[in-house]
């Protein structure tokens, strides 16, 4: 007879993670983690699983979760196939910084090492992807483990970790007791000491700034310090620009913000970047797609760069002031220091670049008279239509560059994209989790006819759940980033990227999921109301010209002011 104060290591398992507050986990059940799904059939009114049509799909849709409440996505598989199509979004969180707990169903431990069924070495696997992996073999381990993975996933720069548990842990038992958090780990430490001399330096440089510009990052976002970025923006009247990652930060209609820097970002941010004696970077990894060419970058600035990582110190550019801390701590301390100052020559000249961008691009992005519908003026119509509210999902490609550029952002944390490892597949199955994740805000995905068919098999999630999430399908037939690079670096052999595609409202059809075509932009309004009026999610297939292009454009290998705004026109102020 078992005691009546033990458990199954499983059940210890579970009732960890609600220890821990979890509400939604996303997965899909095998043999190695049966145990745990048969315990899940007793906490059905406690923990709310959904079930997805494909392994990766959970881990892209706990990172949509993840991303719009700032707590950890949990994702549960089994083991060997099950836990390896997990590996793509793993990898994604880890570059997006982005918070998991992933449990993983494996093999007995008795078994370990005989190339068991369903065997694989996850841990091994998992370690350069992951901010942390480990084995549990008793189950004894099972909640001080789950208390270390959420510490380590949510605290100091978050990420991805993975739990592997072994199928005798899972059918043990073990005494419980009442269920600790973590809150330390020797030689962890997530939260750096604070230098005051650095606050210092970073204050005397940005007060002798006269053209100085902010760069924010997806880590004020992580740190909830959008009112910081604004408060000290607005002391010293500094242009702010975001990354990718960094959209949503910072309100789009703020008089102080000047858009999105990048390969594909506008005009302003990236061209008088070169021109900035001071620049202030938050959150961001200055990675390839920010800097450029590095050797160009910014040769007249001072560098302070704000990061909870100090492993980026340095990494890529280096800065002339590094403060290792919390985004909204550093920000704020460095507004109580900071003199008040006023740049209105400076931001003139962002407002000049602005108005070239308009009369060069975006004019003929959101307003064109003639020929197909254009990416920029669907997206653009929609957020305006949406109140400029609406969580904001892409797939990669010119989906995800188009909706960066032409979505407005009114609330924190309204952006989940893929951005540091860019992954074709993420789109759908976010939108599902960011859904679950906020179910009171309106979730648009824009997606490509490549992307969506990646994981299109999630619309089945969407029907067994209900899950309202507006499709915004752009369909150009092509793989279209690749074949932009194909007719501007390629001489025009566009090789593997024309797409065959099958009747996308058949398919949505089949799924219970209203939708239809959008073929001229004089359908596009009416069309637009609907999917937005709809209690339901809902799919519109909007035919985009297939030669469509985004610019402004850096070339690979160019300076970040070396910008294309047409394949063969730099940009020079008009």
């Amino acid at each position: 007879m078992i005691p009546s104060d033990q458990i199954t290591g499983a059940e210890a398992l579970i009732r960890s993670l609600i220890a821990e507050g979890t509400d939604t986990v996303f997965g899909y059940p095998g043999g190695a983690i049966m145990p745990v799904y048969d315990t899940l059939y007793d906490y059905q009114d406690t923990l709310r699983h959904i079930l997805v049509r494909h392994e990766q799909g959970a881990s892209h849709a706990a990172e949509g979760y993840a991303r719009v409440t700032g707590r950890p996505g949990v994702v549960i598989v089994t083991s060997g196939p099950g836990a390896t199509n997990i590996l793509t979004g793993l990898s994604d969180a880890l570059m997006d910084s982005t918070p998991m707990v992933v449990i993983t169903g494996q093999v007995a431990s008795g078994m370990l090492g005989s190339e068991a069924f369903q065997e694989t070495d996850m841990v091994a696997i998992t370690l350069p992807i992951t901010k942390w992996a480990t084995q549990i073999r008793k189950a004894e381990d099972i909640p001080a483990m789950v208390a270390r993975a959420f510490y380590i996933a949510t605290s100091g720069r978050p990420g991805p970790v993975v739990l592997d548990i072994a199928k005798d842990a899972q059918i043990g038992f073990m005494n419980w007791k009442p269920y600790k958090k973590c809150s330390y780990i020797r030689s962890y430490n997530p939260n750096p000491f604070i230098a005051p001399e650095q606050i210092e330096a970073a204050a005397a440089i940005l007060n002798e700034a006269k053209k100085p510009l902010i760069l924010a990052g997806h880590g004020v976002s992580i740190s909830n310090a959008g009112e910081q970025l604004k408060t000290l923006a607005e002391k010293i009247q500094a242009p702010v620009a975001s990354t990718l990652l960094g959209l949503s930060a910072m309100p789009t209609d703020h008089p102080l913000y000047q858009g999105m820097l990048g390969m594909h970002g506008n005009l302003g941010p990236n061209y008088l970047t070169n021109k900035a004696d001071v620049i202030l970077g938050v959150g961001l990894r200055f990675d390839d797609r920010v800097t450029s060419l590095v050797s160009k970058y910014a040769p007249d600035a001072r560098i302070i760069h704000i990061d909870i990582d100090p492993s980026e110190n340095g990494k890529i550019v280096s800065p002339d002031c590094f403060i290792t801390g919390d985004a909204a701590d550093v920000l704020s301390r460095i507004a109580e220091k900071v003199k008040p100052a006023r740049h209105d020559e400076w931001l003139s000249v962002f407002r000049k670049c602005r108005e070239d961008e308009n009369k060069l691009i975006i004019e003929k992005d959101i307003t064109p008279t003639e020929g197909c519908i254009r990416m920029g003026e669907a997206i653009n119509y929609i957020s305006g239509q949406s109140g400029h509210k609406a969580i904001v999902v892409t797939d990669v490609g010119q989906n995800q560059m188009f909706a960066a550029r032409y979505s407005g952002f009114t609330e924190p944390r309204s952006m989940v994209t893929s951005g540091g490892l860019g992954t074709m597949g993420f789109g759908l199955p976010a939108a599902i989790g960011a859904r679950l994740g906020c179910p009171d805000r309106t979730v648009i995905l824009y997606v490509g006819d490549g992307g969506l068919q990646m994981t299109i098999q999630e619309l089945g999630t969407i029907m067994e759940y209900g899950i309202n999430v507006k499709i915004v399908l752009l369909n150009n037939n092509f793989l279209g980033n690749v074949r932009q690079w194909q007719a501007m670096f390629f001489n025009n052999r566009f090789s593997q990227t024309p797409m065959v595609n099958p009747d996308f409202l058949k398919i949505v059809e089949a799924y219970n999921i209203p939708g239809e075509n959008v073929a001229t932009r004089e359908e596009l309004p009416a069309a637009v109301d609907r999917m937005l009026a709809a209690p339901t999610s809902y799919l519109l297939n909007i035919n985009i010209d297939p030669t469509d292009m985004i610019f402004p454009m850096i070339a690979p290998g160019q300076g970040i002011d070396e910008i294309l705004v047409a394949i063969d026109k730099k940009y020079k102020p008009l």
